[in-house]
């Protein structure tokens, strides 16, 4: 413990002003959530001032401690502590919480302020992404600590009733605990309020015998009585062998004569009247708003002082590392970087089958070859790694104790698994891959959609990715999901159609760091598709291309397939230029990396007053959009069903001779 200093009117005086901090930008922008950073003062100021590794003048420290505020909804909490602390973040920004263009956004983004770790506000998501964080830390300690430990810190978050009742942060709990994560230390705000009210209503359950369950270390305190609080931490970071949880019982609005401990001040500011009464009650000055006296600010600057000597040591010590360690920084380097071979393209093409064969299958091939160059990728998946085929070979698995493997078991836990994933990937360095069914994509949508909107590189991997996964029927077979996918921002949903298309989407993933990619692969095999001489695999990475042109100069239809029904229109081509129509096939692995292309490139693809159909087996959502030209869509409209993959083909029209003849009555009309 590093604590600054025992005069408890300072000590008061500092919690206070992080608490009014809360009140007046919450106040002031006249919306936001007091009653949290009301209550987690204490905690959050013995953190920062005693244990908290940081450095505000170098916020990506690799050996920094990760603080996560989890309970996102406080975010005026974590605004006010990087201010006291020095990152930059102004009074003014606190001043403009939650307006247009502010970096203080209701709740906190990653990449808008230096110190915010990740974005969170969905509850859960902190918690898992702090798992993630933590084991990612785990590993590279194992990979990279010699007789110099230069990984050796701990991720700590402040996480709320909210975050214990979501789902995606048991099923990270159980995996924290599973793994022996010892670096993870989250103090839980148990203040017994929701927004509906008492906890009582929904939330009966004994937390700490949970988490025990879990194999998590847990202790009980007073939030507000600083000795226990310290006490707690410390005792946190001792325990090295289990993630340890602090029960914190605290006041949620501390301080309010009238609203604290109740639900009127968790999502609203206190009004004027009560901020008026609550600093009169707390001795604090009405006028200025926004204070910070100078006694606090002062408090903070010796605080930043000694973590400055601390941030020196770590770097005489890394400087020590590097030079007895040179083939090991050189990796340190490559990973921290993400270096890409210039051919990396070339190289994945190289270990592609020429024979008819599954994606899924050579995903995996793709992945090895991958792994091989990129030594910070690392994943796993949902307990489907024999059937998603994501294993690395050659590579030990990640077990409690042994972090220095690259294969990750998840357990049949996909939303955890996602999160953990954004965990990873913000911790720096590592690109983090997932995998599932496809149709289970709805179980870890909410990171996913985390991973676009906080534009960080972690690869979704989903096989099994249409109704010809056949007998398994209608419950594993996805319908809407590429679709669905394709509706998140910032998302690139990869459905290649044979091996150049599965070793170029690889390679734009890996290339593609500020933002997550999906891949959609098949269980059945893929026939080796037929390109023009010449093809570059980069062309591919242009989302959509002209596989086979049309004979003459202008086509008469333009037939789009993905993923495997791209071979489907290519069969459709076949049959209707023997009854004389001229055809344009072209293959859309990537729509979102196609529309990404910019107005001209699209047009050469798909004129824009030629008639266009899609084939692919899925909904139409989001196709008709590529055109204006009349439109005909030949997919699924209905859940699949439980048969062989050939008589579903045949049963919902999505073989070549169906397509190719309900095109024709199309263009008759």
């Amino acid at each position: 413990m590093g604590g600054m200093t025992n005069d408890k009117k300072l000590i008061e005086l500092a919690v206070n002003t992080i608490r009014m901090l809360a009140v007046d930008g919450t106040q002031k922008a006249n919306s936001g959530h007091p009653g949290m950073p009301m209550g987690m003062a204490d905690c959050a100021y013995v953190l920062w001032t005693a244990f908290l590794k940081y450095n505000p003048e170098d916020p990506e420290w690799p050996n920094r401690d990760r603080f996560i505020l989890s309970a996102g909804h406080g975010s005026m909490l974590l605004y006010s502590m990087l201010h006291l602390a020095g990152y930059d973040v102004s009074l003014e920004d606190l001043k403009q919480f939650r307006q247009w263009n502010s970096p203080t956004a209701g709740h906190p983004e990653y990449g808008h302020i230096a110190g915010v770790e990740t974005t969170t506000g969905p509850l859960g998501q902190g918690f898992a992404n702090g798992v993630g964080m933590a084991l990612a830390s785990k590993m590279m300690a194992d990979k990279f600590n010699t007789n110099e430990a230069i990984i050796d810190h701990h991720v700590y978050a402040i996480v709320s009733d909210g975050d214990l009742m979501e789902g995606v942060a048991s099923e990270a709990a159980s995996i924290a605990g599973h793994l022996k994560l010892g670096n993870l230390i989250y103090l839980y705000d148990d203040n017994q309020i929701t927004i509906e009210g008492n906890t009582s209503l929904a939330f009966s359950e004994n937390v700490a015998k949970r988490f025990e369950a879990y194999g998590w270390h847990t202790l009980s305190i007073d939030g507000h009585n600083h000795d226990e609080i310290a006490d707690a931490i410390q005792k946190g970071i001792d325990e090295n062998q289990r993630p340890t949880l602090i029960l914190a019982k605290t006041h949620i609005g501390f301080g309010s004569p009238n609203k604290q401990d109740t639900a009127g001040v968790h999502g609203s500011p206190l009004g004027e009247d009560e901020v008026a009464q609550t600093k009169k009650n707390l001795g604090w000055p009405l006028e200025p708003t926004f204070l910070v006296p100078d006694e606090v600010r002062a408090l903070f600057a010796e605080r930043a002082e000694a973590l400055a000597n601390d941030y020196n040591s770590w770097n005489a010590l890394f400087k020590k590392w590097q030079d007895n360690n040179r083939p090991l920084y050189t990796t340190w380097k490559a990973i921290h970087e993400k270096d890409v071979p210039d051919d990396l393209e070339e190289q994945l093409a190289g270990v592609i089958p020429d024979k008819p064969t599954a994606t899924r299958v050579i995903g995996g091939k793709v992945l090895n070859k991958a792994a091989e160059l990129m030594a910070g990728l690392c994943g796993g998946s949902a307990d489907l790694a024999p059937s998603t085929k994501t294993m690395i070979e050659n590579e030990p698995s990640v077990v409690a104790g042994q972090y220095g493997g690259r294969n990750l078991h998840f357990g049949i836990r996909e939303h955890g698994m996602g999160g953990i994933m954004n965990g990873m990937a913000l911790y720096g360095g590592l690109i983090p891959y997932g995998s599932t069914f496809l149709v289970f994509a709805d179980y870890v949508r909410p990171s996913v959609r985390l991973s676009a909107l906080m534009g960080v590189q972690a690869i979704y991997i989903f096989t099994h990715d249409s109704i010809f996964v056949g007998e398994d029927g209608p419950t594993h077979q996805p319908v809407e999901h590429v679709a669905s996918l394709r509706a998140i921002p910032n998302l690139h949903v990869s459905r290649p159609a044979d091996g150049l298309e599965t070793a170029a989407a690889y390679a734009q993933a890996i290339r593609r760091k500020d933002g997550p990619t999906a891949f959609c692969l098949t269980r059945q095999n893929l026939p080796v598709l037929e390109r023009e001489e010449g093809f570059k695999i980069r062309n591919i990475q242009k989302g959509g291309y002209i596989l086979s042109r049309e004979k003459g100069g202008r086509p008469d239809v333009v037939l789009i397939g993905t993923g495997s029904e791209v071979s489907v229109a290519v069969e459709a081509k076949s049959i209707l230029e023997q009854k004389g129509y001229d055809v344009r096939v072209v293959s859309m692995p990537c729509l979102d990396a196609f529309q990404e292309q910019g107005e001209s490139y699209i047009r050469q693809i798909i004129p824009d007053d030629i008639p266009v159909v899609v084939v692919e087996a899925g909904i139409a959502q989001g196709w008709s959009a590529l055109t204006r030209a009349p439109f005909l869509m030949i997919g699924m409209n209905r859940f699949g069903a439980s048969a062989p993959a050939k008589i579903l083909a045949e049963k919902f029209g999505l073989t070549g001779s169906s397509a190719a003849e309900k095109v024709e009555a199309w263009l008759k009309k």
